[in-house]
């Protein structure tokens, strides 16, 4: 009785066989049918009318425009500049090169070696770190003084940079100077780079004799200055990077942050002779909508973008000057990242 039974199911699993190739044929057929209707479909939709208007709006949504210096004292952002009308942002932007070039502008050099010192991370090495004590740098600012204002915790003095590929020499105030004789280095930005700044003075100065070394504040610009190597280390106060009413180092907290996006020009015309640059801009676009004054609005009339847009507008200015300005045979050009918040759990300022 069990031979009937096998022979049923083989005849079943036969005629399944068979119907196999059938269908696969059909999917296939299928498959075609769908790639050319969607080949179709998108053909019809670049070539409808009203998908060329958008492709034309998308491609003309911006007016650019030549950077600028201020006409005038009176002409300059500060911190009694309002703006008297307010309207949405227009599209803008800022074009140092001919709207013509493209990336090409944005020159760059490759690495000397294989090894990659931006790509590591933090090791605690409490055995050749700390490399200056706080209380050594006469020029160690209030705000970073973290052991002289109560912290009884110093272990975070002991990390150390460790790239992934290779080994970062000793720090060596000496050799450091050799590299910077005759040469000016400047750090631009805003408090997180201001206490980079000082970290680097404190630093390099303890080689220095202090009848050869001297800190001449200058407004916005304030200068580190070793005799004996004819080298600066500098700091220029520019939290935006562009024009601003928040451009004075000290009575900069306003409850209306206006920039004026075309006249990068005013910073970078202190900026644009130092021989390495250090760059950063970050916590200030986050405090709520910027106000865009550009020059030649008459009666303080000013454009309002959220704080990202206007990062993305300033920054933009920016890098074009640096493609259009730097060569890097000659200058040397960084831009510091986003930072830490400066918040603890959240809620507390740790200054």
């Amino acid at each position: 009785m069990a031979l009937p039974l096998t022979v049923s199911m083989s005849n079943k699993w036969s005629r399944k066989r068979r119907h196999f190739p059938l269908l696969a044929v059909l999917f296939l057929v299928f498959l075609a049918c769908s790639v050319i209707y969607i080949e179709f479909s998108i053909q019809q939709i670049h070539q409808s009318p009203d998908h060329v208007l958008h492709s034309q709006r998308q491609t003309s949504s911006f007016t650019y425009v030549k950077p600028n210096l201020p006409k005038g004292a009176s002409d300059v952002l500060d911190g009694s500049s309002s703006c008297n009308s307010t309207r949405n942002y227009s599209g803008k932007k800022i074009r140092w090169v001919g709207t013509d070039a493209e990336s090409n502008q944005r020159r760059s050099i490759s690495q000397e070696n294989s090894c990659d010192v931006f790509s590591g991370k933090w090791v605690f090495d409490n055995q050749s770190y700390p490399l200056y004590k706080e209380s050594d740098c006469p020029y160690m600012s209030d705000q970073l003084a973290c052991h002289k204002h109560g912290r009884s915790d110093l272990q975070y003095q002991h990390w150390r940079w460790q790239p992934h590929n290779c080994n970062l020499k000793r720090w060596d105030a000496t050799e450091m100077w050799e590299k910077l004789r005759g040469k000016r280095l400047m750090f631009v930005g805003d408090s997180l780079n201001r206490g980079q700044w000082i970290s680097m003075v404190c630093l390099l100065q303890s080689v220095i004799p202090a009848n050869k070394r001297s800190m001449t504040p200058n407004a916005q610009l304030t200068i580190f200055r070793a005799e004996e190597y004819n080298a600066t280390v500098e700091f220029l106060w520019a939290p935006l990077l562009v024009e601003s009413n928040s451009d004075d180092p000290v009575n900069h907290r306003l409850s209306e942050r206006i920039i004026r996006p075309d006249s990068v020009l005013k910073h970078s015309a202190q900026w644009e002779h130092a021989d390495i640059l250090v760059f950063n801009s970050y916590l200030w676009w986050r405090q709520g909508p910027v106000k865009l004054q550009w020059s030649g609005e008459e009666h303080g009339a000013c454009e309002e973008l959220d704080g990202l847009g206007a990062m993305e507008l300033a920054m933009g200015a920016w890098a074009d000057w640096v493609a259009s300005k730097v060569i890097p045979l000659k200058k040397h050009v960084f831009f510091v990242t986003m930072s830490p918040t400066h918040f603890w759990l959240g809620s507390l300022p740790l200054h």
